[in-house]
């Protein structure tokens, strides 16, 4: 059976959902711009030996958080199968778009899976907070553990990003106003345990 393997990849800056630095760039120019630079780092590679480029949603595929690594799932068994040699995948999520800051409009919601609802109804579906929730519970694990996990997560990323660590897979996209965003928006410096402990789980 063929291997599938990755030969490039990059990402842009993450930015923070309705009012990060991305919030006016259209997804499908920030998937466009990204995955040109991204094949860019092929030089040998022509373009026309892609057999085709698969991105969340636009194939559709609606894994929302994780339509990147759907997509290359769905490419990593196209080559397997013997489909074709060169796939790109990708995926692209602009919440900021969203008129209500939520992906599905109000008149597509299933009042038994709003999350809250307290009507009772089966498990098939839960949201990502309760789904971590689960987990902690499953695992006993505290809330004092998940949030001294979450400053040490967030230190490491504020070291990691001032230290370029992220710069081999960011690409830089130029935003509406000029400016060029090179590094995530998401990391928060001075996270403490005193901070954390004062969110609603």
């Amino acid at each position: 059976m063929t291997e599938a393997v990755i030969v490039a990849y990059g990402r842009s800056p993450i930015g923070r959902a309705r009012k990060g630095s991305l919030v006016d760039v259209r997804p499908d120019d920030l998937a466009a711009f990204v995955l040109g630079k991204v094949v860019d780092k092929v030089p040998q590679l022509e373009r026309s030996q892609i057999e085709d480029v698969i991105c969340g949603c636009g194939l559709p595929v609606n894994r929302y958080c994780s339509s990147s690594l759907m997509t290359t799932r769905i490419a990593s068994h196209a080559i397997k199968s013997g489909e074709g040699d060169v796939f790109v995948s990708a995926g692209v999520e602009c919440v900021s778009r969203y008129g209500s800051g939520y992906p599905d409009p109000p008149d597509s919601f299933n009042p038994k899976l709003v999350p809250g609802n307290t009507e009772e109804y089966p498990d098939i579906y839960i949201a990502m907070g309760q789904t971590a929730e689960n987990v902690a519970e499953r695992e006993k694990i505290s809330r004092e553990e998940m949030d001294r996990y979450a400053v040490k997560s967030q230190e490491a990323a504020v070291k990691a990003r001032d230290n370029g660590f992220f710069e081999r897979e960011i690409v830089p996209v130029p935003l509406p106003n000029g400016e060029l965003f090179s590094k995530d928006d998401s990391p928060r410096p001075g996270t403490t345990m005193e901070v954390l402990a004062q969110l609603q789980p």
